[in-house]
């Protein structure tokens, strides 16, 4: 995962693309990516062992996977009822724009929370001299 280099500096050298800015922003990993990309265009539910199958992972890893991304918000459970009983979970995902939403309102509480952290750094470190040439 590229996510975040060593700076912010590096980063604007560096930049992302929208899929990795997805992995750096939410946390998720290249699994959670291809799971949440596979289940989008196939466009339809998914249960975790079809899932599984087609990443080519074990159940236990796909489903974890799955976990995260549902935590993330990037995916949705709906549970279906077996004839003759019992029940299975199967996955929609979210959709892109929703996505780039729920990305959006991320980043805007990192710069509040970013923003406020350098103003406590000028009140600790700036002299009065410095603020009273603001």
């Amino acid at each position: 995962m590229k996510c975040m280099p060593s700076s912010i500096k590096d980063y604007l050298e560096e930049g992302l693309d929208c899929e990795e800015l997805l992995e750096c922003i939410s946390g998720s990993s290249n699994l959670d990516k291809e799971i949440y990309f596979l289940v989008l265009e196939k466009n339809k539910e998914m249960d975790i062992d079809r899932i599984a199958e087609e990443v080519s992972r074990e159940r236990s890893t796909a489903y974890r996977a799955v976990q995260r991304l549902k935590e993330n918000g990037f995916l949705q459970q709906e549970k279906i009822n077996q004839e003759g009983g019992g029940y299975r979970h199967v996955y929609n995902a979210v959709k892109p724009e929703k996505v780039a939403e729920q990305m959006q309102d991320k980043l805007n509480e990192w710069y509040a929370e970013v923003g406020q952290l350098i103003f406590e750094f000028k009140k600790k470190y700036g002299s009065e001299e410095t603020e009273n040439k603001e």
